[in-house]
């Protein structure tokens, strides 16, 4: 990955940091009503947009672009079998494969593109996208920075990988949705669980982690984490060979997939005169 690259992916990350975390980060007594910063929400699909190009121009040449695009397309196939219902979610599966063979900056790509493209499939484009779009990006992002390994311990770091992000994922995405909401009543629990924009950062953190326990951590997050480090223990080694066979036909930058092929030299040969006798 070229400096430039990383430095975009960095800025693109910071903003949409940003549009997640700013709740907490309000402190308005008089406020009733939480209103989301539309200025971002426009923003973040730009800014992703300026790191596909940048990758695009820097980073990948043609060979990979094909490869990106057979692997959104099927990437967009798993998720619409899966369908996140009840937590099965296979969509990260394939992304956390290939950030790991191709590198960060693929796998923050392909990222962006399986959740755009899986969402135009099964009709789920709407304002949670572009954030869906951005966690995705980290998680393919963060396996190409993952340790080097080979063999079983590669598989076992991948899964244990795909179980952390899984969470980490849920957890993300409710704190987009989460202060959105005028008001939350979990059978069974009596304590407020919505968000107050006048509470400090600390309330408002406990009253957030106590609703994705609650709403997501033990029931969707964890089925999640179950379909990704089994997908990954059992296909893992299968779909990583033939991703890195690829691999070595492309150009991609940073990538952790091994070394690639080497290509022989030209034996030099001297030329047999005219007229040499044969066979002694």
């Amino acid at each position: 990955m070229t400096s430039r690259s990383a430095l975009i992916l960095a800025i693109a990350s910071l903003i949409g940091l940003i549009t997640l975390v700013w709740p907490l980060l309000l402190n308005d007594p008089t406020s009733t009503r939480v209103q989301p910063p539309f200025v971002f929400l426009a923003l973040l699909p730009v800014v992703v947009a300026v790191v596909l190009a940048e990758l695009a121009q820097g980073g990948l040449d043609p060979r990979v672009l094909a490869i990106l695009g057979v692997l959104t397309a099927i990437d967009a196939v798993l998720r619409g079998i899966s369908a996140g219902t009840g937590g099965v979610e296979l969509v990260f599966f394939l992304i956390i494969l290939a950030g790991r063979v191709y590198g960060p900056a693929f796998g923050f790509v392909l990222g962006c593109t399986s959740l755009f493209v899986s969402a135009l499939v099964t009709a789920g484009v709407g304002p949670w996208l572009p954030y869906q779009m951005l966690c995705s990006a980290w998680i393919g992002l963060g396996a190409g920075l993952l340790p080097r390994a080979t063999g079983r311990a590669e598989i076992a770091l991948l899964a244990a990988y795909g179980v952390v992000v899984s969470y980490l994922y849920g957890l993300l995405l409710n704190l987009q949705g989460w202060p959105l909401l005028a008001g939350v009543a979990i059978p069974g629990h009596h304590e407020q669980l919505a968000f107050d924009p006048a509470a400090s950062l600390g309330e408002n953190l406990v009253v957030f982690v106590k609703y994705t326990l609650i709403t997501s951590t033990t029931s969707y997050d964890t089925m999640r984490a179950i379909t990704t480090a089994v997908a990954i223990a059992l296909l893992g080694a299968a779909v990583l060979a033939p991703l890195r066979r690829a691999a070595r036909r492309a150009t991609v930058t940073g990538s952790v997939g091994g070394p690639p092929a080497e290509t022989p030299e030209p034996q030099l040969t001297s030329p047999r005169p005219r007229g040499a006798a044969r066979g002694r």
